[in-house]
């Protein structure tokens, strides 16, 4: 692996679970795309820290059991603008 992505690796997973980021929080932050976060951080960081990669995998979980109440929030205001105009 090379150690520009060992160290990116490192970046977004330290971010992920201090701030407790979403996968594309996350790509958006670090200008990568969300699948290279999900492989960097599900599959790349295994072999580089698995402490740290089951931090991780816990905020990923916990993201992951409410993101229907996100997407129900995003709909909810997507709404509430429309009909504000």
């Amino acid at each position: 692996m090379k150690d520009y992505i060992r160290q990116r690796v490192k970046e977004v997973a330290h971010y992920i679970y201090e701030t407790k980021a979403t996968v594309r929080q996350a790509a958006r932050i670090y200008g990568v795309s969300k699948s290279t976060v999900h492989k960097d951080v599900t599959e790349r960081l295994n072999k580089i820290d698995g402490q740290l990669a089951e931090k991780v995998k816990r905020v990923l979980d916990y993201n992951k059991s409410e993101r229907h109440i996100r997407g129900g929030q995003a709909t909810k205001r997507k709404y509430e603008k429309l009909k504000r105009k």
